[in-house]
């Protein structure tokens, strides 16, 4: 055998190793291979699976998104649509509220205004209340002037109608004793010659009396003033009574006084009291007619 034989042999020999070595390898790596694109299958299944449901997912969102999109959408249209109202009012309320402010100063005005003629009229109401009680005063006093006047004028009164009563009897007695000296005298040829007054003889002034109506009006005495020579009665201007008139007071069968009256109310009147003979007193008989 020959070297070349030889070194060819011991070189296949070696080739055979590596041969055996790389099938080994490869055998080795190829089971290797097929467990890990298994692997790699099984994990492209899943993530295409994943991808799929990822792709419904991501649909499902965006159909979502484009509903919440819409929804908002319409929420901004709506409230757009508020914003514009809302601006629309605050508009109609800066209006109104210019045109407040332009009536607060009117009201101002006015409020100034009227405190000024407040004041004025209240003023002019206490000059006016000052004046009045001032008057009042006058008032009260003449009052109380014309009263005791009145008491004093009734007094007068009743004295002259005294003395023109004693008068008159003394006129009438006089009469009868010169009609008795005149009848006396003729039986002798005689008359009584008119005596002539030394000096004229004025005429008085008399107070007129006041008028007097006979109508059969019929009362009685509710209050007596002896002071002021006053008295009240219980029938009035519904019954008939008027300024003027004058009553009879009598007392079972005695005269009393006459009322001459000097106001009139409705139910009741007050007069004077004259010919005074005894005391009127509340429940004496009054009449127009003895």
């Amino acid at each position: 055998m020959s070297t070349l034989t030889k070194v060819l042999i011991i070189l296949l020999t070696i080739f055979s190793i590596f041969l055996c070595g790389i099938v080994v390898t490869y055998v080795a790596n190829a089971t290797h291979y097929k467990q890990k694109y298994e692997r790699l299958l099984i994990d492209l299944q899943a993530t295409q699976q994943n991808v799929t449901k990822l792709k419904s997912d991501l649909s499902d969102t965006i159909q979502q998104a484009d509903q919440q999109k819409q929804t908002l959408n319409d929420k901004i249209a709506s409230l757009n649509i508020t914003i514009e109202q809302l601006k629309a009012n605050v508009d109609a309320a800066e209006r109104e509220k210019a045109r407040l402010l332009l009536r607060v100063d009117e009201f101002a005005a006015e409020v100034a205004t009227f405190t000024k003629t407040n004041e004025y009229q209240t003023s002019l109401a206490q000059n006016a209340f000052n004046a009045w009680k001032a008057a009042e005063g006058d008032l009260t006093k003449e009052q109380s002037q014309h009263k005791e006047t009145a008491r004093l004028l009734l007094e007068k009164m009743a004295i002259i109608t005294t003395l023109e009563d004693k008068n008159r009897r003394l006129l009438e007695e006089n009469a009868e004793l010169q009609t008795k000296l005149d009848q006396f005298l003729r039986q002798y040829g005689k008359t009584l010659a008119p005596a002539a007054p030394v000096t004229p003889i004025k005429e008085k002034a008399r107070p007129v009396p006041p008028p007097t109506t006979a109508i059969g009006l019929k009362g009685q005495i509710i209050a007596v003033d002896s002071e002021n020579s006053l008295a009240e009665i219980s029938i009035g201007q519904a019954h008939g009574v008027k300024e003027g008139m004058k009553f009879h007071v009598t007392r079972g069968e005695q005269f009393i006084c006459d009322i001459v009256i000097l106001d009139v109310e409705p139910e009741k009147a007050v007069g004077w009291l004259e010919l005074v003979q005894d005391q009127p007193k509340a429940g004496d008989n009054v009449s127009t007619n003895l």
